[in-house]
This record gives C-alpha cells, sequence and structure tokens, in this order.
C-alpha cells in the first residue's frame, strides 16, 4: 500500500513538472506576438536588503524606473508606508501627480521627507528621510503609474536608537574577601545591546574569580582582593554605535573588628563620665543656691524694723504729760521722779512696735491727749528742776 502511493506521488510529481515547462515554453512563443500586452515600464533598482540606520541620521530609498513610447499616461509617483495590520490603512508619504510634488502628507515627517530629483520623469523617484526617529521604522513602497503600466518596489527601514552614555555602578562592600558586582546599564538603545568589561590599569587583566555577563552588563566577582584595584571600562555597543564609562574600583583592607567595638564602648563610657559630672555640678549649684537664701532669711528676721510714727508720738504725749506734772511736785520728790522718767523713756525706745502699730497709717494713729500750758524753764530751775537731754527724733519716729 505504501508503495503504490509512492509511485502515484512521483508520476504526480513528472506530470506538474512537465506542465509547468510547457506554460512557460508558451508564454515565451506567445508574448512577442502581442506585444500591447505586456508593460514597458519597470523598476530598474535591484532589491535590497533591510536598511538599518541611526536615530538621527538621513537615508536614500532607491527607486529607478524606465519608460517607453508605450507608456503614453501622466506619471504618478506614490511613496507610502505599510500598516503593519490588515485592519490599517497604509499611509502616503509623499506624491507626485500632474507634474506637481506634494510632501506635506504624513504629519509626522512633515518638513523630512523630499525627492531625491527636482523632477522625478527623469527616472529617478528615490526619495531622502532626513533626522530619522524609531518610529519611521517600517516597510516603505514605491509606486510607479504611467498608464498602461504599473511597478512597485517594497524595502525595509529599520530605525536603531544608539546606546546613551552608560553608567558604571558598584554592589556590596568595597572590602578584602567581600562579593562585589560591577553593574553596566544605559537608559536609551535599540536592542540587542552588547556590553564588554575590560580592565585599563596594572596587568589588564579582570580578576580570576569574576564571571562577565555581556547581556546584562554585570561583572560578579567573588572573594575579592586588593589586587582588583584599578580602571575599568565598559563599552555598551548595538548594530549603529557605542558608548563608554569608566568606573574606579579601590578595595580596602578588612577592619579591625576588635578595635571597633573596643573604641565605642570607650565613648559611651566618656559620654555617661561626663554627663555624670554635669550632674553633680548642677545638684551641687541648686544646693548652694537654696543654703545662700536660707541665710539671707535668717538675716532678715532678726534686723528689728524702724519704729513706726504711733510709738514716737506716744513717746511725746507721754513726755508732755510728765513734764506738766514736774510743776505740781515738791523739791523733795522731784528726784526721785527724774530716775523713773529716765527709765520710762529708756523702756519707750527700746520697745519694739507691734505689726499692727507698724502697718497702721499715719493717719489712723491716736491723738496725744491734751496736756497743760508749758512752762517756762527758769520757772522749772526756780522750783528744783533738773534738766533732761531729749534724744533727736525723725519725722517717721526713728532716733537720729
Amino acid at each position: 500500500m505504501t508503495s503504490r502511493i509512492s509511485v502515484l506521488t512521483l508520476i504526480d510529481t513528472y506530470l506538474f513538472f512537465i506542465a509547468g515547462h510547457v506554460t512557460a515554453l508558451t508564454l515565451t512563443l506567445f508574448i512577442p506576438l502581442c506585444p500591447g500586452l505586456v508593460s514597458a515600464l519597470e523598476i530598474t533598482s535591484s532589491p535590497t536588503a533591510p536598511l538599518e540606520k541611526a536615530s538621527g541620521q538621513s537615508v536614500k530609498l532607491d527607486c529607478q524606473f524606465s519608460l517607453t513610447s508605450s507608456d503614453s499616461g501622466p506619471l504618478d509617483i506614490e511613496w507610502s508606508l505599510l500598516a503593519s495590520d490588515n485592519q490599517i490603512n497604509d499611509q502616503v508619504v509623499i506624491l507626485y501627480s500632474g507634474d506637481r510634488v506634494y510632501e506635506d502628507y504624513y504629519e509626522p515627517m512633515k518638513g523630512r521627507v523630499h525627492f531625491n530629483t527636482p523632477d522625478p520623469k527623469s527616472g529617478d523617484a528615490s526619495i531622502n528621510l532626513t533626522g530619522l526617529k524609531s518610529t519611521d521604522t517600517g516597510t516603505y513602497q514605491c509606486k510607479v503609474k504611467k498608464a498602461p503600466g504599473i511597478a512597485s518596489k517594497k524595502m525595509q527601514l529599520i530605525v536603531m536608537v544608539r546606546p546613551s552614555k552608560p553608567k558604571c555602578t558598584t554592589e556590596g562592600t568595597l572590602e578584602e574577601g567581600k562579593d562585589i558586582v560591577m553593574r553596566c546599564s544605559t537608559t536609551e538603545g535599540t536592542k540587542p545591546m552588547q556590553y564588554k568589561w575590560e580592565k585599563t590599569s596594572d596587568s589588564k587583566l579582570l580578576p580570576s574569580s569574576s564571571v562577565m555577563d555581556p547581556v546584562a552588563g554585570t561583572i560578579n566577582v567573588k572573594n575579592v582582593s586588593t589586587s582588583a584595584s584599578g580602571s575599568y571600562r565598559c563599552v555598551a555597543s548595538n548594530r549603529v554605535g557605542s558608548e563608554e564609562c569608566v568606573l574606579y574600583l579601590h578595595v580596602t583592607p578588612p577592619r579591625n573588628t576588635g578595635g571597633i567595638i573596643a573604641g565605642s564602648i570607650i565613648a559611651v563610657l566618656l559620654i555617661l563620665l561626663l554627663l555624670a559630672i554635669i550632674l553633680y555640678c548642677f545638684c551641687r549649684a541648686r544646693k548652694n543656691k537654696k543654703y545662700e537664701k536660707e541665710i539671707c532669711n535668717e538675716i532678715k528676721e532678726d534686723v528689728p524694723p524702724p519704729k513706726s510714727r504711733v510709738s514716737s508720738a506716744r513717746s511725746f504725749s507721754q513726755m508732755g504729760s510728765q513734764r506738766s506734772s514736774v510743776g505740781s511736785m515738791s523739791p523733795s520728790n522731784l528726784h526721785d521722779y527724774t530716775l523713773k522718767s529716765q527709765y520710762s523713756m529708756k523702756s519707750q525706745y527700746d520697745k519694739i512696735p507691734s505689726t499692727e502699730e507698724y502697718d497702721r497709717p499715719p493717719s489712723q494713729a491716736p491723738l496725744p491727749p491734751p496736756t497743760a500750758a508749758r512752762m517756762a524753764g527758769p520757772n522749772l530751775s526756780r522750783m528744783g528742776a533738773i534738766p533732761v537731754m531729749t534724744p533727736a527724733q525723725n519725722r517717721d519716729g526713728s532716733i537720729v
């Protein structure tokens, strides 16, 4: 059964081959006999591979054509950007029709697309695109029409973005015996991107324990040593350009952990000691201030207040009454009266007025009782009176 199917397949293939040759031979013999059925207009530019350009550059899309006398209709040249989705219409980019050029068909390319020659009728329908952008990527079609002939050509344009200036960084602790990662990254650039690390100082050899990833742009270094210190360069590149950055790596010896801990403890103890001294001084100053305040209060309590006007008024009234009674005394009792009056006056000045008497205003002080008419000095002398010195007083009653 299998061998029978194989035989039939071989027979079908042979018959299809013979039919194809017969058809080609028939067309070869028939076309020269009917020249009106074949158009002489054709695109003479050879097919090209996809064009790759960097953003910002310019590109020429080639479209050369030839005409014959049989092409008698008006010449129309149309360049369009073919849609990648069948549901979206193709976008006309530039047009030549009726001996006029129409360039502002496509807004994103306005002012950036022009015909290569001022007169495309000469057989050159090529266009130039300037200031390329990544959005210009796509398939372009050149269509030349001159009735009855029609010809077209397609070409693909890929606009790539050059790599931006990369940034070189390190991750991890730059200390001997640690693991670190050197990273190189760019923010712009059409993929695929390639990253290459190289050392530019000393032996110009990467560390023996390093592992480089050219796609991610990293170098993983295990158990890094001080010999890895030096300058490194990373080159980021794609098919349209390259950029580079430089990194300086400085690996330090391992730190003395014990010394750091001891120093931290000493610093904490010194801080606590300083706080204790400040607290002691503060308490001592506060205690001294309180003691001085108490001493001042004791001194103020020991000093007697000055005598008030009330005491002076009373002393004067008593003295007046005593003087008025001297004239009525006999000479025998005069000596005893003098001693008593001196003792009475001394006790009056030694007496300290009470708080109520001291605080009483002068307007409320009691008036002295009316006294008898004062006697002249000579009369008292004839009567045997002895002169007594009265201490001088201020207006408030204090002794001067």
